[in-house]
């Protein structure tokens, strides 16, 4: 059979489609390697988001179309969002793409690798498309973390967003499916799992679920040999007081909260489609803390806006400094073709738009610096992740507070006992802060009761290379930061 070679661009959803082709592919036999220059086919798995994204997965379209010249590889298949938007123009401008998946077509990538077809697309667009439990999947992200997709697609009018165009409508799995997935997940080693959604709030809602995420996330939390578990994204106005009561109570839940709040003035958050405003949310984030008072809140702001104004953003910054996240992301406003603000009056230089993205930046650099420096001294849970990739001299991990390729690390110097292996959940000492990282010494203890080592031979293959998701500048030492 050919051998098959991988890219996955974008976010956690996006991964979980190829993992989904990896396992599709795996089951008819072909076989998987993550080196291109070995591959008789090779995937793009596209990110279509925003403009800085759109130009990275174009790059590696015609980066990997090298391959087609001077080594093995015979095909050439894009997938993903870029091809939901752009299909016609991908086919017509780069003829060495043999085959286009869009994001509803996952399971047509047998005969888009097969070569049997002469045809360069599916004659007509795939139906709405969500996995389940039992459809074959390869895990692509390190032992013992794993993403499940509970919900695909979105109903939020955000005039800034194309992902309904590229996604569809929002559309829940069905409950037990997927209960049933987290239980095969930690049968097979898996110790944290990550819900993932546009929006993971409404889970349930298109299915008559009523607080379908907070019974979901309480339902896990039984699951015996699962030590973390964590959702992506909380919608801010879908945010209840049993939803902030199930992660309270549920022990293995994540005190973390990462809600893209987009900003904070009434008048650009109008504009946006979003409604509230900075008060509205300042009271939301303390009735979280009232019930969880070591919960840690992460959120995402854009800013350059159509419209913004130097009060805006004024009402942006003193809003970042009362709220005073733990973690903070600024994406820099992207003008999409086919978004509703595309043709807005008062499109902000982009000039001004990067300096009030430093200066919002700069300021929650104060914050994250002050609130880690806290810690220093405190012993607490961390997940090993294995070998830092910067020296080998150092090891890797995360706490609770840090989701996966997407927040800080803790940078492990120093042991004591046994020697580290990854997967494992170590108690380690803090001993030194820096603006966004962590360093500590891991003591000889394990995570008492929830604790587990991940047996080697347990460790998902690494098929697919992953590629940092643009996210825009982030509050971490890591500018683009691993799916």
């Amino acid at each position: 059979m050919p051998k098959v070679g991988m890219i996955s661009l974008g976010c956690p959803k996006n991964l979980v489609d190829s993992e989904v082709m990896l396992g599709i592919l795996a089951r008819q036999g072909y076989e998987l390697t993550p080196r291109a220059e070995e591959a008789d086919v090779l995937i793009v798995n596209t990110c279509g988001f925003i403009e800085p994204a759109k130009r990275e997965s174009i790059d590696t379209i015609l980066e990997l179309a090298e391959h087609k010249k001077s080594r093995p590889a015979k095909r050439l298949v894009v997938a993903g969002c870029l091809v939901e938007r752009y299909r016609q123009e991908i086919l017509k401008e780069i003829p060495e793409v043999d085959f286009v998946i869009g994001t509803n077509e996952v399971e047509r990538v047998l005969e888009a690798c097969s070569g049997e077809s002469a045809r360069r697309a599916s004659p007509e667009p795939g139906d709405p498309y969500l996995y389940y439990e039992f459809t074959p999947r390869l895990l692509a992200t390190p032992a013992p973390s794993a993403y499940i997709k509970v919900a695909e697609g979105c109903d939020h009018p955000c005039s800034f967003c194309v992902i309904p165009q590229m996604r569809g409508r929002f559309r829940s799995r069905r409950f037990e499916s997927v209960v049933r997935e987290a239980e095969n997940l930690v049968r097979q080693g898996i110790r944290e799992i990550t819900l993932i959604g546009q929006d993971t709030t409404s889970y349930g809602e298109d299915l008559g679920l009523r607080d379908g995420l907070a019974t979901l996330i309480r339902e896990l939390g039984k699951i015996p040999e699962l030590v973390w578990l964590r959702a992506l994204y909380y919608y801010p106005n879908r945010i209840t007081d049993r939803l902030i009561e199930a992660v309270a109570d549920t022990t293995k839940a994540c005190k973390y909260f990462d809600i893209p709040l987009q900003h904070a003035s009434a008048t650009v958050l109008k504009s946006m489609r979003r409604g509230s405003s900075g008060d509205h949310f300042l009271q939301m984030l303390a009735r979280i803390r009232a019930a969880i008072p070591n919960a840690t809140l992460r959120t995402s702001m854009i800013v350059g806006s159509p419209g913004e104004t130097d009060q805006d953003f004024r009402a942006l910054l003193d809003f970042v400094a009362a709220a005073e996240f733990d973690h903070l992301g600024v994406f820099l406003y992207s003008n999409e073709e086919g978004s509703a603000s595309f043709n807005l009056p008062g499109q902000i230089a982009a000039r001004i738009a990067r300096q009030r993205q430093r200066k919002l930046m700069s300021q929650q650099r104060k914050i994250s610096r002050r609130k880690l420096r806290r810690l220093v001294g405190q012993s607490l849970p961390v997940l090993v992740e294995g070998r830092s990739p910067e020296t080998d001299l150092l090891f890797r991990g995360r706490l609770e507070s840090q989701a996966p390729e997407i927040d800080g690390l803790v940078l492990i110097n120093d042991f004591d006992g046994p020697a580290l292996e990854p997967g494992e959940f170590r108690w380690a000492t803090i001993t030194e802060s820096h603006d966004y990282d962590l360093v500590a010494r891991v003591e000889s203890a394990y995570f008492a009761e929830r604790g587990h080592v991940v047996p080697q031979d347990s460790a998902p293959p690494q098929l697919v290379q992953i590629q940092p998701p643009l996210r825009g500048a982030q509050d971490s030492s890591h500018a683009l930061p691993r799916v």
